[in-house]
């Protein structure tokens, strides 16, 4: 009788323990799984548990060896990693949400009216804050200035960003807190209007003569307008976001919000490369956690095309000027040194050909041959084609938005020439150069649907699907190199591609089921695809 007992005993506590060992937190089956791996294979059905992926295969092997706390019948709608914006603002999208959204406006006559409308709804408002304007979309395309600002506002200062936030109108009101009676001089900026009187124009470093006169949000206000972005990106399906330079006061702030779980989206966070910035950072050491990291720094080399502070080799096709750097190469060569002898990343914004140039060769001169340093250039917007070869050479990732050529594709030509043009908005020479893309949206400069970036690089056309077949389609790029961009070719930029960026055993479950195949489904049909469902570490953060 003994024997009996102790055999039924060691037989109970064996199924008890394959149980155990075969108990998972949640099973998706019956669906198109695009798993993003090294064969880019397809799968049925995955196993989920303490956040990771343990199993993916058929419906029937997963089902049959594991037991799940809860199951998802995908009613064979296509999955995806999560994905993965590798150039954005979450910052500034958020600040967006408490200030004036002129984007897509008109004319200066309707920036005005916006702000009118904006003032009625509140009244109490110190500043009146706006962003989005773009001069390229107006009849007469000419930068405005302070003359209506001052007629509408006279009382109330007025600080309104470009579309690119490179440049910002302001009327007098603003000009005269910031103490900016006249014009003067600024290196890597420019002050407008005439040797005695400011009219209002401030482009690249000269914002911050006004902009620093702004009263900052406070924590309890960040923290909602955050939640309320991060709320907006995970409906898109967008799991991780690179934060694309971020002054210390702000990284704090993610710091203590991540801490205490208050924001879910993956955040790889970096720093704005100023000396005060270098200094600490460097000291501190980088910052890693499952939801944060601060790990790499943002350098500003230049301006934007469109307020024409892209440093270019030339002159401009519409301008007698090239531009300007934002700061010297003798300062951006001790900059990128300091970042060579330590554990920290460089990431810098090159948008010209004469600053991709400088960039590339600083960054060859102390990019060791033997260490995986993965430096990156932001945009890489305008490339001489001598230099193009330079980001194989030296092993440096292009970091580009796929949605700026259809952005600027109306009206870049007029600030490049036709020769020029040809090494600009160049993804799928990039692409071969280098072996990936790291792709992101660059919002909210342009719209965080991570679909329009999407369908910007497969089929190089806008939502209204102009131009008819293209827009310098031998630079278009295939579905599956764009989903390798905004998943794990993303995350490898930021070393991340062994955590996340493809469905596959002990990786990050941050997943997302879409309504329809956008592997299969025509172009005009891939701005419209909804996201059904966003999972970030095995759990549900945002569903239909």
């Amino acid at each position: 009788m003994r024997c009996i007992l102790l055999y039924c005993t060691l037989c109970l506590l064996a199924f008890f323990s394959c149980k155990s060992s075969n108990q998972v937190d949640l099973i998706v089956y019956n669906a198109q799984i695009y798993t993003v791996d090294s064969a880019f294979s397809i799968a049925e059905a995955f196993a989920v548990k303490d956040g990771k992926f343990v199993d993916i295969g058929s419906g029937a092997d997963i089902r049959s060896q594991y037991m799940a706390n809860e199951e998802i019948d995908a009613q064979q709608k296509s999955i995806y990693p999560g994905f993965y914006d590798a150039h954005a603002h979450f910052f500034m999208l958020a600040e967006l949400l408490d200030q004036v959204d002129l984007a897509g406006s008109k004319s200066f006559e309707e920036v005005i009216a916006r702000m009118k409308i904006y003032r009625s709804k509140y009244p109490d408002k110190k500043w009146l804050i706006g962003g989005g304007w773009d001069q390229n979309l107006w009849v007469d395309k000419k930068f405005p200035t302070k003359e209506f600002l001052d007629k509408a506002f006279p009382d109330i200062p007025v600080y309104l960003a470009r579309i690119d936030y490179h440049a910002a109108v302001v009327n007098s009101k603003a000009l005269e807190i910031a103490g900016l009676t006249h014009p003067v001089p600024i290196e890597g900026g420019i002050v407008g209007g005439t040797s005695t009187v400011p009219n209002g124009l401030l482009i690249d470093n000269a914002m911050d003569l006004v902009s620093k006169f702004i009263p900052i949000a406070n924590e309890e206000t960040s923290l909602k307008i955050l939640k309320t972005a991060e709320d907006s990106l995970l409906s898109v399906g967008l799991t991780s976001i690179v934060d694309a330079g971020l002054p210390k006061s702000q990284l704090d702030l993610l710091q203590k919000f991540y801490k205490t779980n208050q924001l879910r989206i993956r955040n790889y966070a970096m720093i704005a490369a100023n000396k005060e910035n270098i200094n600490h950072y460097l000291q501190a050491g980088p910052y890693r956690t499952d939801h944060l990291t601060i790990s790499s720094f943002k350098i500003l080399a230049d301006g934007a095309l469109g307020s024409r502070g892209a440093c270019l080799l030339e002159h401009y096709h519409d301008a007698p000027t090239k531009g300007f750097l934002l700061h010297s190469p003798a300062e951006f060569d001790t900059v990128i040194r300091q970042l060579a002898n330590s554990p920290f990343q460089a990431n810098t914004h090159a948008i010209g050909d004469s600053t991709n140039r400088i960039i590339l060769d600083t960054y060859g001169k102390y990019l060791p041959t033997h260490q995986d340093k993965r430096w990156r250039i932001e945009h890489a917007q305008i490339i001489a084609p001598s230099d193009f070869p330079k980001f194989k050479k030296f092993h440096i990732i292009p970091s580009v938005q796929p949605t700026h050529a259809t952005s600027d594709m109306y009206w870049a030509i007029d600030r490049l020439g036709n020769e020029r043009m040809k090494g600009a908005y160049a993804y799928k020479e990039l692409l071969q150069q280098y072996g990936k893309l790291a792709l992101g949206s660059d919002f909210p400069v342009e719209h965080f649907n991570p679909m329009f970036g999407f369908h910007a690089a497969v089929a190089r056309v806008d939502a209204k699907g102009y131009p008819q077949g293209g827009f310098q389609m031998e630079n278009a790029i295939t579905r599956e190199e764009a989903l390798k961009g905004m998943t794990i070719w993303a995350a490898y930029s930021c070393f991340q591609e062994k955590n996340r960026g493809s469905i596959e055993k002990n990786k990050d479950a941050d997943f997302i089921i879409l309504e329809k195949d956008i592997m299969k489904i025509p172009n005009d049909q891939l701005r419209a695809v909804q996201t059904l469902r966003t999972v970030i570490g095995g759990k549900t953060v945002f569903k239909r």
